[in-house]
């Protein structure tokens, strides 16, 4: 096996892990797995599903690396392709569809929290992670990913309005929840956090 310098730049890794180099791959997988992994959490509510998911796409990532043109960055590349897993995963398994069980009856949040509330990445996750489907899966591609309302609807086969929707109710529960949370804790806690 070749030994390599490193970290090698994108193109020359890129480059190496076509010719088979296993250093080289092993070196793709360390740079991208860990934030791959934590996109993967925000779509999937469970970590052994994250992590079988992540597996799953670096195989495509792996086998695709020839498609791969350079004109974009690497890690772009890759993380389109892990979205697209995550949500082939969530196709299979659960349901993207609005239900009228994930529907909430009572009002939406109509102000904000505190801002001097901290929410930490922990909570936010787990927050996020208990959205229904199809909520969870809008808010992580428009208000995470960066896609936009037509590229939503297009990528889950839902009208643009549904997408709107979903995020609107996303982000109204995930306020609610925010407040809920911080308004059972005690004081001090809540203000311990404050920049």
């Amino acid at each position: 096996m070749k030994t390599l310098a490193f970290p090698l730049s994108d193109a020359a890794l890129v480059a190496a892990c076509r010719q088979g180099n296993a250093a080289a791959q092993e070196q793709l997988y360390q740079r991208f797995a860990p934030n791959m992994l934590a996109l993967c959490l925000r779509y999937l509510r469970h970590e052994f599903d994250a992590e079988d998911v992540l597996a799953r796409g670096f195989v495509k990532v792996f086998r695709g690396l020839h498609q791969f043109a350079g004109t974009g960055s690497l890690a772009g590349w890759v993380r389109r392709i892990l979205v697209h897993e995550c949500l082939s995963y969530l196709r299979r398994r659960e349901m993207l569809t609005l239900s009228l069980e994930d529907c909430y009856t009572g009002h939406l949040a109509t102000e904000q929290p505190s801002a001097e509330v901290e929410l930490q990445a922990a909570d936010l996750l787990r927050l996020v992670q208990g959205l229904p489907a199809g909520y969870r899966t809008v808010f992580n591609l428009c208000a995470l990913e960066g896609y936009t309302h037509p590229e939503v609807a297009t990528l889950l086969g839902i009208s643009e309005g549904t997408s709107k929707s979903q995020l609107s109710k996303a982000r109204a529960l995930l306020q609610r929840q925010v407040t809920t949370m911080y308004s059972s804790l005690p004081i001090s806690y809540s203000y311990a956090h404050v920049a």
